[in-house]
C-alpha cells in the first residue's frame, strides 16, 4: 500500500511553522482530554490539535473499515490492534482531508469547530495502556563508559554484549506522558566508606536518554517473529527519558539487574510518531564487531536518522542544552530487540513498549546520561544562570527534544518535559 501521506510535496489548509515537528508528512497520534472535558484520540497539525473520533462521526473515514468507537477510547490499544494496513489507511485519509486542495472540511466551518482544538485547549494523555515494558541496553557508547567506571575500561562491555541485545523487564505502572513532576526516590545506598547501607532520598537522580518504540499484537505464546518481519510490529515512537537514581543502582545493581533505581518514574512524549512517517529517514546502523547468530541478522537499513538534545532548565532560569545525540547511533536495533524479545516464545500485545536503552554517541557532548556527561560527578556541567549540575537537581526540568530532517522535510516528536520534586510528602501534598 502506497504512503500518499509521506508525499514531501503536499501541504496542509492549517498553519504549520517552517521549523515545526508536525508537518502534514507526520501525523503522529496521541489521547487528549477536550476543552468539553471529552477523551479522544487525536492527532496534530502544526499546531493543531485534530479530534479524530469527530472525524470519524462526522464521515470523513467513510469506505475505510473502521467500528463506530474505534477513535471514542481513551487509550490507542485497539487501533494498534487493527494493525499496519489500517494505520496506513486512516494516516493516508487525513493526509488528503487536510490536503491544502481539498476543501471539503477546510470549507465547513461547523465541522471544523468540532474537529480542531488549539494546543492550550486540551490535555495530552498517556497515549496507550502499557501492558508490559522492557528497556534495552543497546548503545555500545553508553554500555562501554559505564563499564569502564565501574568495572574497568579493559572489561567494559561484558562478554554476552556483542552477541545479544540485552534487557530488561521494568514495570508499566510509573511511566507518565510529559508535564507531569516525578518526586526524588528514596530506597537503599552504600555511601563512601561505609560497609552498611542506610536509607534516604536518592543524592544523584540521573535522567537517560531513550526512544521507545510501541508495538501491536504479534505472535502466540510459543511463536517466535523472525526479524524480516518484525518492523510489521512496530507502531511507532516516542522519545523516553529513563529516569535513574545511580546510588540506588550501585547498591542493588549487584548481582541481577535494576529495580527501585529505575522503577520510580519513566516519562515519555505524548505524540506516537508512526514507524511510516520515519520512512524517509532510514539509514545503516553500525557494522556488527562480532558476528551474531543467523536470527539477528537482516537485510536493509533498519537504524533511523533522529537527531536528539536534552536540555536541563532550573527553577526560574533559563534553560541549557546539555547533549546532542542521534538515534542511529544504537549498536542493536528496532528490528533485532523484538525479535530476540520474542525468540524464546515471549508473547508481545498492543500497547507494549521497548525502550532502546540509553542513546550515548561517540563524543562527550552526545551522552546519553549525567552518570557520562559529568563522568561520575568529577566534571559539573555549568548551567546558563552560572550554577554547576551533577545530577539533577530538585527543581530542575529535564527536557527532551527529537526530530529528523531531510531534504527540506522535517518530522519531529516535539518534546518531554519533566521536573524533579524533592520527596514525596503526604502532608503538604494535602
Amino acid at each position: 500500500m502506497p504512503l500518499s501521506a509521506n508525499n514531501p510535496d503536499r501541504t496542509s489548509w492549517l498553519h504549520v511553522d517552517k521549523n515545526s515537528d508536525f508537518p502534514i508528512q507526520n501525523i503522529p497520534f496521541g489521547v487528549f482530554l477536550t476543552r468539553d472535558d471529552i477523551i479522544t484520540i487525536g492527532t496534530r497539525i502544526g499546531d493543531t490539535a485534530i479530534d479524530l473520533g469527530a472525524l470519524h462521526q462526522l464521515g470523513y473515514f467513510k469506505g475505510i473499515p473502521l467500528t463506530e468507537d474505534i477513535f471514542l477510547q481513551d487509550t490507542l490499544n485497539d487501533f494498534i490492534a487493527d494493525g499496519r494496513k489500517t494505520w496506513r489507511l486512516v494516516r493516508n485519509r487525513i493526509a488528503e482531508v487536510f490536503d491544502s486542495e481539498n476543501t471539503a472540511l477546510k470549507n465547513n466551518k461547523k465541522h471544523k469547530e468540532i474537529v480542531l482544538f488549539r494546543l492550550d485547549e486540551i490535555e495530552m494523555q498517556l497515549p496507550v495502556h502499557i501492558g508490559d515494558y522492557t528497556d534495552f541496553y543497546s548503545s555500545k557508547e553508553h554500555a562501554t563508559n559505564v563499564g569502564t567506571m565501574f568495572r574497568d575500561p579493559d572489561n567494559a562491555l561484558l562478554p554476552n554484549w556483542l552477541h545479544i541485545p540485552v534487557g530488561y523487564h521494568g514495570r508499566s505502572s510509573s511511566i507518565i506522558p510529559s508535564g507531569i513532576p516525578v518526586y526524588r526516590p528514596q530506597g537503599q545506598t552504600l555511601p563512601g566508606d561505609a560497609k552498611a547501607p542506610v536509607f534516604g532520598p536518592s543524592k544523584l537522580v540521573d535522567f537517560e536518554l531513550e526512544m521507545a518504540f510501541i508495538t501491536t499484537d504479534a505472535n502466540d505464546l510459543g511463536e517466535s517473529i523472525p526479524i524480516e518481519e518484525a518492523e510489521e510490529y512496530i507502531f511507532g515512537l516516542v522519545i523516553f527519558n529513563d529516569w535513574s537514581a545511580r546510588d540506588i543502582q550501585k547498591w542493588e545493581y549487584v548481582p541481577l539487574g535494576p529495580f527501585l533505581a529505575k522503577n520510580f518514574a519513566s516519562s515519555i512524549s505524548p505524540w506516537i510518531v508512526t514507524l511510516d512517517a520515519l520512512e524517509p529517514y532510514r539509514v545503516e546502523g553500525p557494522k556488527p564487531i562480532k558476528p551474531q547468530l543467523d536470527y539477528l541478522q537482516y537485510k536493509g537499513k533498519k537504524s533511523f536518522d533522529i537527531n536528539l538534545e536534552v536540555a536541563i532548565q532550573p527553577k526560574g532560569a533559563k534553560e541549557t542544552v546539555v547533549s546532542k545525540s542521534n538515534f542511529k547511533y544504537m549498536y542493536w536495533n528496532m528490528a533485532q530487540q523484538l525479535t530476540h524479545h520474542t525468540v524464546n516464545g515471549c508473547p508481545i500485545n498492543s500497547g507494549d513498549m521497548m525502550g532502546s536503552g540509553t542513546i550515548s554517541g561517540p563524543t562527550e557532548d552526545s551522552y546519553g546520561s549525567m552518570l557520562e556527561l559529568t563522568w561520575k560527578g568529577e566534571k559539573p556541567l555549568k548551567m546558563k544562570d552560572g550554577t554547576e549540575r551533577k545530577f539533577i537537581n530538585d527543581h530542575d526540568t529535564v527536557i527532551m527534544r527529537g526530530f529528523c530532517e531531510k531534504d527540506g522535510t522535517r518530522i519531529g516528536f516535539g518534546e518531554v518535559s519533566t521536573k524533579l520534586l524533592p520527596v514525596f510528602n503526604p502532608k503538604k501534598s494535602k
